[in-house]
């Protein structure tokens, strides 16, 4: 089967069926929001947001594009004047997948609240993603993955990491 991308099938959603996520590290200042109200009222919604359908309670849970959700939720004129629908673009993938996702689409745009990328981190290690899985799909290396760890505590995401023996303490009687 050939590969389609999702936006050749973008979908008027009503905003009250869709959610944001609750990972989303993405932080946007009042000025560049009020520059989004600003472009989205000067041209409309040119992008869609990216969501994942639940059809279990048929409703969209937002992947990409939360802030563009918030400016209809915020703003009456937007809300009216789209009659209440967001374009949505859908990806059917499970969750450890849609945090990746959103990871990309952020790291490629702008800049993150540190806190809630460590959360993540750890939400990916508890699901049971690698390092390598971390780094391939977020795109970070490293030292960017054990910064973020530390974060979020040191014993619970090394539980399972074995470490050698560089030392070992001397034995009381070798001191004296």
């Amino acid at each position: 089967m050939e590969f389609k991308s999702p936006v050749y099938n973008v979908r008027a959603v009503p905003i009250e069926k869709i959610k944001p996520n609750t990972y989303n590290p993405n932080a946007v200042a009042p000025p560049e929001m009020q520059l989004l109200y600003d472009s989205i009222r000067a041209d409309g919604y040119t992008m869609p947001i990216v969501c994942y359908h639940n059809k279990d309670e048929d409703c969209y849970i937002i992947v990409d594009g939360f802030h563009r959700y918030r400016v209809m939720l915020e703003h009456r004129d937007i809300y009216e004047r789209e009659h209440g629908l967001l374009p949505v673009s859908v990806i059917d993938k499970p969750l450890d997948q849609r945090m990746a996702s959103t990871i990309r689409h952020n790291r490629a745009r702008g800049s993150h609240n540190v806190d809630l990328m460590s959360n993540i981190v750890k939400e990916l290690h508890d699901l049971g993603r690698s390092d390598a899985w971390i780094s391939k799909h977020l795109g970070m290396d490293k030292d960017e993955i054990l910064r973020l760890k530390q974060i979020t505590g040191l014993a619970a995401l090394f539980k399972d990491i074995g470490f050698g023996k560089a030392w070992r303490p001397a034995d009381d009687e070798e001191e004296e």
